[in-house]
């Protein structure tokens, strides 16, 4: 079991978005699905936690590539923005 959590501990800045959510969903199956000691528990949570925060960054990363896109294009068709966002 040590091993598999030190896989799991790997440092998140070197997740994927979609390896963050993977780990993530498993996190959660495993903590509804009960019969952890309270510091396996915690521990789960506190990965949980930071897998979330790894998502949340790589979506904030992907609107904000998204907007200066968008702002560009309409740059470059000579458009301002109309403010309104996407998001």
């Amino acid at each position: 079991m040590a091993d598999e959590n030190a896989a799991h501990d790997a440092p998140e800045r070197k997740l994927s978005y979609e390896q963050a959510r993977e780990e993530l969903t498993e996190v959660v199956r495993r903590l509804e699905a009960g019969g952890l000691t309270l510091e396996e528990s915690i521990r789960l949570w506190e990965r949980g936690e930071r897998l979330a925060a790894v998502c949340e960054e790589w979506l904030q990363g992907a609107r904000a590539r998204l907007a200066a896109a968008m702002a560009e294009r309409d740059e470059r068709e000579g458009r301002a923005g109309d403010g309104d966002a996407p998001f």
